[in-house]
């Protein structure tokens, strides 16, 4: 390559910025992906100089466009352009300490940790599926909240991903639901640098990326030049706006690591630091004479008029919506609700009581019945399942579909894309607009979307996961279905509520504490069973937010307590009236939540089970695996440490020991 003139346009001084912003801090912390943002420079800056609507001293500005970069290892992209445009979140000084402890700009884009970051994006193809959450909450509020006078919600989904997001299936399941759904506001520039981390991707990933997402119903358009042809980059991304009935991907040809002279287009500048000799020379080829971590005066003050213009923006939309507020005053109450994070009053109020005179059903439809109350006072409640709505039971009814050309309904068929869901809802909930995203399958098929729910507790995204047929009693489907350590896992992930209800107050106490975490952006997980269950003496929604309490007790110290989660709880309260009849002294606790419970207080753990009790025997169908946190000791569980069986639910419960006589043996057992 020549070495560049010395007088640069301020186009080039601007994205040379970027590339070396990029540059500097991954020397700095000697750790990082340099290439990307080196290679991406060009179309980032386009993106965000000419297109792209934001206001950098409000970050939250909700009508924004939002902007994604979904490979976020080159997660100094996006620190070099909140910088350049002035977000008080990333300073100079918080570049210098690019992946340093407790600082602004870790090694990927954390939406908690940074300020005009909008979602979190690590594992790659997270972040484009993120996007087609966000677009779709988009859709869904303009097409319920604007007026043919007052467009309050008009904004664009801008995506920057790469050969590895397009190699991850969550990426394909995503894109194919906003293809289906015609998405028009979601933009994704692919950044077509044929490198990975093994190399060329030639060695794993020939196919034609373009005729995919042509097959998926997007519009795919191809810049050939993406390191230098700026007018091409702005050009595709107009046309790309004026397509409203399809989402598109702009194919962006691009040389990884652009500039350097060893290391361009090559794996070795993908994801470690130039060192010295090979940063001199980049300075050198790019006519770059600055000191590191300086960025030339005429290039901040260019990227630093965002902060005039977000200004405006706002202020502009500021004057929308209070001449929409004084036409449609109730609209505007709704929204604002929903921007404020506020619940209506008294909503709970709507969620069903039981007795023990009311038949019992499966968890599955109290689920449906507090899913179909909830949903006629909170409006913002959208979703529905992966292609199992009639045995998930997740209906709105009397709602219509959420499909193209009807982006106001609330009933949301994701297809069979368990991992898809759980990224879309994820960017949902991540839309800062107030919307209560839920998701749903059986719950064997966590594992299929496991990254995301992960991702939706490390995020702070307030999704709600509706999980049924929760154990062997699912049945005649066999071990491929039924859950066994998959409990157990999900209770291992931080921030993650797990509740397993036992019968209807107890899910109605389950849905209480999901849609308040949802509004504290936390999420929740519930298991629910396909088989009846009785309701229980004792049971309330009260209790059940606390995770575990007394459901039947005795006079005195117990000599044991039964403790059980879900459908399993019938059978302590079963063995418990057999052992006392025998002159046991029994307490049984119901536990739908581990979470909930180690959020009281120490008082009241200790009320509920004493430390003096050290006799004490779980039950749950699942495996046994974190109970020794509960039972101590000198106790025992019953469980299932073993995959299921093929056959009728009651049967496979049956015989895995789920029965009122296996508890009696077990706690005579304990009891000595």
């Amino acid at each position: 390559m020549a070495v560049a003139t010395q007088t640069q346009t301020l186009e080039q001084l601007c994205i040379n910025s970027i590339r070396f912003l990029a540059v500097d801090a991954v020397e700095k912390a000697k750790s990082g992906h340099p290439g990307l943002p080196m290679g991406a420079a060009p179309m980032a800056f386009v993106l965000w100089d000419q297109f792209m609507r934001f206001n950098p001293k409000n970050p939250k500005w909700f009508n924004r466009d939002r902007f994604v970069l979904s490979a976020g290892h080159g997660s100094m992209l996006q620190y070099a352009l909140l910088y350049l445009a002035g977000f008080d979140s990333v300073t100079i000084e918080d570049i210098k300490n690019f992946r340093q402890w407790e600082s602004n700009t870790p090694g990927h884009p954390e939406n908690f940790m940074t300020a005009g970051v909008e979602v979190t994006t690590g594992p790659l193809g997270q972040g484009i599926a993120n996007g087609v959450g966000l677009a779709m909450a988009e859709a869904h509020l303009a097409a319920k909240y604007n007026k043919p006078d007052a467009k309050i919600v008009d904004h664009y989904t801008y995506v920057i991903l790469g050969d590895g997001c397009n190699m991850e299936g969550v990426s394909g399941e995503a894109c194919s639901f906003a293809g289906h759904q015609g998405l028009g506001k979601l933009i994704a520039l692919y950044d077509d640098n044929h490198i990975s981390i093994d190399g060329s991707t030639d060695v794993a990933f020939t196919e034609d990326v373009s005729k995919r997402f042509e097959a998926y119903g997007w519009h795919v358009l191809h810049v050939k030049d993406g390191n230098n042809d700026l007018d091409a980059i702005a050009k595709a991304i107009q046309e790309a706006k004026s397509v409203t009935d399809k989402p598109t991907m702009i194919k962006v040809t691009t040389t990884i690591g652009y500039g350097a002279p060893n290391k361009q287009n090559t794996a070795g500048i993908h994801g470690a630091a130039l060192g010295a000799d090979e940063i001199k020379l980049t300075r050198d080829n790019l006519a770059w004479e600055y000191e590191p971590f300086v960025v030339p005066e005429d290039a901040l003050n260019h990227m630093r008029k965002a902060v005039e213009r977000g200004a405006g923006y706002e202020d502009e939309w500021n004057k929308t919506f209070a001449n929409y507020k004084s036409k449609y005053a109730q609209e505007a109450a709704e929204f604002e609700r929903y921007l404020n994070g506020k619940l209506p009053d008294g909503w709970d109020k709507v969620l069903p009581t039981f007795t023990p005179e009311d038949k019992g059903l499966a968890t599955r439809k109290y689920s449906e019945g507090c899913l179909n109350k909830l949903a006629s006072v909170l409006p913002e409640l959208i979703g529905g399942s992966a292609d199992l709505t009639h045995s998930n039971l997740t209906e709105i009814k009397g709602e219509g579909e959420f499909q193209k050309g009807a982006f106001q309904n609330r009933n949301v068929h994701f297809g069979v894309r368990e991992h898809g869901m759980g990224a879309i809802c994820n960017g949902m909930a991540l839309h800062d607009s107030g919307l209560i995203p839920y998701g749903a399958t059986f719950l064997i098929f966590t594992d299929y979307m496991r990254a995301a729910i992960r991702l939706s507790a490390l995020s702070h995204a307030g999704s709600i996961w509706v999980m049924t047929h929760d154990s062997i009693g699912q049945g005649e489907d066999g071990p491929t279905h039924q859950p066994i350590e998959t409990l157990a896992s999900l209770r291992a992930i931080p921030n993650l509520t797990v509740i397993r209800p036992a019968d209807g107050n107890e899910v109605s106490g389950a849905y209480k504490v999901a849609i308040e975490r949802a509004k504290k952006k936390q999420p929740t997980l519930l298991a629910f069973t396909r088989q009846g269950v009785p309701n229980l003496n004792g049971t309330s929604i009260e209790k059940a937010t606390k995770g575990a309490y007394i459901l039947v007790d005795c006079d005195g110290t117990p000599d044991i307590i039964l403790m059980g989660t879900g459908s399993e709880v019938q059978l302590c309260v079963g063995a418990a009236e057999k052992l006392s009849a025998e002159g046991k002294k029994v307490r049984v606790v119901s536990m739908p939540s581990w979470e909930l419970f180690e959020e009281q207080d120490q008082s009241y753990k200790e009320s509920v089970l004493p430390a003096s009790v050290s006799k004490r025997v779980s039950v749950e169908a699942a495996a046994s695996f974190g109970w020794h946190k509960y039972v101590g000791m000198h106790g025992a569980t019953v469980g299932i440490d073993r995959f299921g069986a093929s056959a009728p639910g009651a049967v496979c419960l049956d015989k895995f020991g789920f029965n009122v006589d296996n508890v009696v043996a077990t706690a005579k057992k304990v009891l000595g």
